[in-house]
């Protein structure tokens, strides 16, 4: 492993890791009791036996914490990716629609549209990221006849062991890493740095995440319980799914 691109890598982590966890509290500072409510099932509540509003709550925050932080920390992962190949090859950010890396290797330009993991999109999703590429092979084509344009669909994890898509690559975990840095280990020794104040930011976070249990807990109280206490699951349908 080069030692110089690790020690530049640990520094850059340790520089923006912060902006990774600041993200996280905003997301729950901006959730909202009605918004959260109208998108989740409330007869799922019921089939589960969840009696208590905390519950419901709980199941609520916590499935909006998990489907926001893998969005965070995807494009977190995204501007760490395009910082190692600038290192090491001089990439940088695309301004070409729907690209998010362009870099020049052994004379051939390298268009990549990084992802979180390798489970990322539906086929129509896919089908707009062949497009983008198409268009964008063709948009520099057209200064430059002779340009060979590959296209890269890379993964941040996982695997898929049959990466040619035929109009493009798919690299994931440890061969995405190695493309744009050309250092086979450093997909896991990303890992180590990762953990840099971790604890005094978790701790942070975990601070805002009662404050919102507590707060949306006391909202339901009031809105969607009777005077015993019980669950208004009438109130509570009517809310979410009434005409």
């Amino acid at each position: 492993m080069n030692q110089t691109l690790l020690n530049l890598v640990l520094d850059y982590v340790s520089n923006n890791i912060g902006t990774f966890h600041k993200k996280r509290i905003q997301s729950l500072d901006t959730l909202k009791l009605d918004k959260v409510l109208r998108r989740k099932n409330p007869y799922l509540f019921k089939a589960k036996y969840q009696l208590t509003s905390e519950q419901i709550i709980r199941s609520l925050i916590d499935a909006h914490i998990s489907s926001a932080e893998e969005g965070i920390f995807g494009d977190w992962l995204e501007e760490l990716a395009i910082f190692v190949n600038s290192q090491v090859y001089g990439g940088k950010k695309s301004g070409i629609t729907g690209i998010d890396l362009e870099f020049d290797l052994d004379q051939i330009r390298y268009l990549v549209s990084i992802k979180s993991g390798p489970n990322w999109g539906n086929s129509s999703q896919i089908k707009k990221m062949e497009s983008d590429f198409k268009t964008a092979a063709k948009t520099l084509r057209t200064s430059n006849s002779g340009l060979i344009v590959k296209a890269i669909n890379g993964c941040c994890y996982g695997r898929d062991n049959k990466p040619d898509k035929g109009d493009y690559l798919k690299l994931c975990g440890q061969r995405f890493w190695e493309f744009i840095s050309g250092e086979e280990e450093l997909y896991s020794e990303l890992i180590e740095p990762l953990g840099h104040t971790a604890k005094t930011n978790d701790d942070l976070y975990q601070e805002a995440y009662a404050k919102m249990i507590n707060k949306f807990t006391i909202e339901f109280g009031k809105d969607f319980c009777k005077a015993d206490g019980a669950i208004d699951w009438e109130k509570l349908v009517h809310f979410n799914s009434a005409k």
